[in-house]
């Protein structure tokens, strides 16, 4: 879960995750949004994809991000279990 928090910490990443709610997207795809370089884009992809956010399959050259959303729903569904055990 820490892992999840820490990706969700950065306002790039959630920016991600907000644009993969439509559907997968390619890296450039999701580049277009951003005035980053595409290496500091590449830390923040590792990051969400590190936490399983993400996952990631290649068709030909392209990197093809989907969301996934079940482990967002853990995270949440674990913090909201915090503040039952009061």
């Amino acid at each position: 879960m820490n892992a999840v928090f820490e990706a969700l910490s950065h306002p790039v990443r959630r920016k991600v995750l907000a644009l993969l709610k439509s559907g997968p997207k390619s890296a450039g795809e999701l580049a277009d949004h951003f005035e980053l370089s595409r290496p500091t884009l590449s830390v923040h992809f590792a990051k969400l994809k590190e936490a399983d956010l993400v996952a990631v399959e290649r068709q030909g050259t392209s990197l093809i991000y989907h969301l996934n959303t079940s482990v967002l729903e853990q995270a949440l569904a674990d913090v909201l279990s915090l503040r039952e055990e009061k």
